[in-house]
């Protein structure tokens, strides 16, 4: 205990001895950590933004009626030797409806791994402004549930979402649909549905996604109001969607739908899989320039340790002299260059965090995203650990090769070179 302590002193004394050198060293691993933590905060808290604007409000299951054309044909199963030419065959007419959507919605909800369901049906229309006609779909939605399962309250920029309910003709107009035809709320607006029944309709708020395509031609108005629109009875829904406590469960929880309803299940995997990719190769571009910044200071560190056994040669053969051994000169170089890794983490750690919280309260203000007010920081404490390790392990790294070097040295030789 009394010789790690001797140990310690020793490299606090040859530290102190170089302040400037040791200064910058630190610098070097300050930097280093402090760059990793906000990049990978900032780099991260990116990746949650652009995949939230979609992965929010994309249901984990989407519910549909699929059309596709059967995979046998009744020629083709008539047992003959008869060969069988089809050509150009057409896909049997469906509804575009959720056969028993009723039912089908009622189990799912009573399933352990679903936190909500919600209905909607998807019509079809027509903007009415003065001699223009922009097409356009209107959405039937629960405007209730769509809050509470995926925030959908946040992307009303004027108005009140809970205005479809209140007044049966009241839309929640797209921002691209309101900018075009200059609408604003309280205005009135002509729908006309496919059938060529005309709809006036109050605007009660302006829905705004941050995706033009989007919000070019997308509305939403209440369950009855969209049923209405496509003149069919309460019970039609076109799709439902699902949202689960876990992610993960969507995929085998959309083949299970698919095999007991005959019905099409998209999960939010299979949707999505170019935000995933997106995101994965952001966040190992992110590790990759923070690791090289982290590795570029561990030079630092080595450049500097080589130079202290040079500058330490005297000090060296007296240590070695007065009883100490190859294996305590190499420990007392270590001590050195982790030293100076915990004092640069340490300060990183406060300088990364410090410039976080500045990045964090700068406002970022753009109408594509109209629910972020300043720019995003992901505060993962694994980031914050992640960066201790590295600096640790690197600057051990750092001061083991010189730190073997002075283990070799011979107190004779270094006495005669004198």
């Amino acid at each position: 205990m009394r010789r790690l302590y001797l140990i310690l002193e020793i490299s606090k004394t040859h530290l102190l001895s170089k302040k400037k050198q040791t200064i910058v060293a630190a610098l070097g691993v300050t930097f280093g950590i402090s760059m990793f933590i906000i990049m990978m905060g900032f780099m991260t808290g990116l990746n949650d933004l652009l995949d939230g604007l979609v992965l929010n409000r994309t249901p984990h299951i989407q519910i549909y009626n699929k059309i596709e054309a059967s995979e046998y044909q009744p020629a083709v199963l008539l047992d003959d030797d008869r060969v069988n030419f089809i050509h150009s065959v057409k896909p049997k007419r469906r509804l575009e409806r959720v056969h028993n959507a009723m039912p089908i919605m009622a189990e799912l909800s009573n399933d352990r791994r679903v936190k909500g369901v919600t209905p909607q049906a998807m019509c079809k229309v027509f903007y009415l402004a003065g001699s223009n006609n922009l097409n356009g779909i209107i959405n039937g939605i629960e405007v209730d549930e769509e809050m509470r399962l995926f925030n959908f309250k946040d992307y009303i920029v004027a108005g009140d979402a809970n205005s479809i309910e209140k007044k049966k003709n009241s839309i929640l107009l797209g921002a691209g649909i309101a900018k075009k035809l200059s609408l604003t709320v309280g205005d009135r607006l002509q729908v006309s549905g496919t059938a060529g029944n005309t709809y006036s309709l109050t605007i009660g708020g302006i829905f705004q996604s941050g995706m033009a395509d989007v919000d070019d031609v997308q509305s939403f108005v209440s369950l009855k109001m969209a049923q209405q629109i496509l003149g069919v009875g309460g019970s039609y829904i076109s799709r439902i969607h699902v949202k689960l406590y876990n992610i993960e469960d969507a995929v085998p929880l959309s083949k299970q739908i698919e095999q007991l309803y005959d019905v099409k299940a998209l999960d939010i995997k299979t949707a999505n899989a170019q935000f995933e990719t997106g995101s994965d190769i952001r966040t190992l571009i992110s590790y990759a320039v923070s690791i090289t910044l982290l590795i570029v200071a561990g030079f630092g560190i080595y450049n500097i340790l080589n130079m202290f056994i040079y500058e330490k040669m005297n000090d060296i053969a007296i240590l070695n002299a007065t009883g100490f051994t190859g294996d305590d000169v190499m420990y007392i170089f270590i001590m050195q260059a982790l030293i100076i890794g915990m004092i640069g983490g340490a300060s990183g750690i406060g300088l990364g965090y410090l410039v976080s919280v500045f990045i964090d309260g700068i406002p970022f203000n753009t109408e594509a995203l109209p629910t972020i007010k300043t720019y995003p920081i992901n505060y993962d404490p694994k980031f914050y650990f992640t960066a201790v390790i590295f600096a640790l392990v690197s600057t051990f790294l750092a001061g083991y090769l010189p730190a073997r070097k002075a283990q070799k040295l011979d107190p004779v030789d270094i006495i005669r070179g004198q």
